[in-house]
């Protein structure tokens, strides 16, 4: 109990972004494709249609990131983070009881619009609570409740599909995932709070011992740094991850069944490990970022998950889709992260959750088009090889215009 005194509260609200990050994200958006197969099988749903639910679901993710920040300046970080998981839950309890093509999509829609009021706030969180020295870090370790919760859909659904039989399986998934995310609603709203001050404590700060214990100094940033072009290079940077993550989350197990032959079981195995490596990703690159800055970091992420798509496409060596599923997974989820910390770092605390606002806008566009362009390829080809390509493309892209993002100074 000492112990838990002595920990900061900043470190709490840490913890409620990854009980967050788990509800909208880990287990509200990135269950389906674990559940896809299943669910487009019983509700005879082609590649297409799939892909459009998808997109359906990030429609409805930019509108919640449109309304986060009116949202909060009316109410405040708190009351806005716990509607926007309740609204997840209960949205997927909808998609359960759906029975077609449209009552998914239109139920997928709200889980969307839940994910964006809820998503966008919680990193904002980030700035007001954590000084530029563990920015990077703390973001990171709350973006690894995407981790989190793929892994807990890897080894939940195929024994709950197991369980109830075909044709049920994915609908009792959607009703057991509901109802987490709606406890973790409540745990949410009675943990979170908005910023120190509330608590009559200091930003979180790394503190160096050199002699006597002396505060890093702040980054102080050239007033062009602050401005839209530096905003608008990170959005376009932030758009190819959008466009190609999605078409892996979404798609990699359909691909892994349908086109390489392998059990759902053994998919849902893939799926832990997929998980289990992408709860480090967030504090390994999110520290790395810290320590050698944003733009090196975002380079060398966005390298390696294209490295990742082109493994999954070609296939050329035994053992090349392992190495895809660990690469991708093991940097994946660090993207946000460091996003979140340099919109702090370019903006100020205060700029910081309208400004990373701004930038998931650019990361939804691409979430909308990566899956709806996907699934119609596929449906043309035959197989994902082609958008998997494209996206390996697009992160090499993202990589080079990494390396020019401006210089933060000490």
């Amino acid at each position: 109990m000492t112990y838990l005194r002595s920990v900061h509260y900043g470190w709490i609200v840490v913890l409620t972004g990854v009980l967050t990050i788990v509800a909208v994200l880990g287990l509200g958006r990135f269950s389906l494709g674990m559940l896809l197969p299943s669910m487009g099988s019983d509700l005879g749903l082609g590649y297409s249609k799939m892909g459009f639910i998808g997109t359906g679901n990030f429609f409805g993710y930019l509108l919640g990131v449109l309304m986060s920040s009116r949202l909060v300046k009316f109410f405040d970080y708190r009351s806005v983070i716990s509607s926007g998981i309740f609204l997840v839950g209960v949205s997927m309890v909808l998609v359960a009881r759906a029975n077609g093509f449209w009552p998914v999509l239109i139920a997928f829609f709200f889980t969307g619009i839940g994910s964006g009021i809820a998503n966008v706030p919680v990193m904002g969180l980030v700035s007001q609570w954590f000084g530029s020295t563990l920015r990077g870090r703390a973001a990171g370790i709350m973006v690894s409740g995407i981790g989190f919760g793929i892994m807990i859909t890897g080894v939940l659904i195929p024994a709950i599909n197991g369980w109830a039989g075909p044709g049920q399986g994915w609908r009792t998934n959607w009703m057991v995932l509901g109802a987490v995310v709606l406890t973790i609603a409540v745990l949410c709203s009675l943990l979170i709070r908005n910023r120190p001050g509330d608590l009559g404590l200091q930003l979180v700060e790394r503190v160096e011992k050199k002699g006597r214990e002396k505060q890093q100094k702040p980054l102080v940033v050239k007033p062009f740094d602050a401005g839209k072009r530096t905003l608008f290079h990170l959005g376009g940077i932030y758009f190819f991850f959008g466009f190609t993550v999605v078409i892996y989350v979404t798609f990699v197990i359909t691909s892994l069944i349908n086109e390489y032959g392998f059990s759902e079981a053994v998919a849902g195995r893939f799926w832990v490990w997929f998980g289990l490596l992408g709860t480090l990703s967030g504090p390994i690159f999110g520290s790395l970022s810290d320590r050698f800055g944003r733009p090196r970091t975002l380079a060398l992420v966005y390298g390696l998950q294209g490295l990742s798509f082109l493994l999954l496409a070609l296939n050329p060596l035994p053992g090349s889709i392992y190495a895809s599923i660990g690469l991708f997974a093991l940097c994946a989820w660090s993207v946000p992260s460091i996003m979140a910390a340099a919109i702090g770092d370019y903006l100020g605390p205060l700029k910081a959750a309208a400004g990373f606002a701004t930038l998931t806008l650019f990361f939804s566009v691409g979430q909308i088009t990566g899956p709806a362009l996907a699934g119609i390829m596929a449906e043309n080809s035959g197989n994902f090889s082609s958008a998997y390509l494209l996206a390996g493309g697009l992160m090499a892209v993202g990589a080079l215009s990494s390396v020019f993002l401006p210089k933060m100074r000490l």
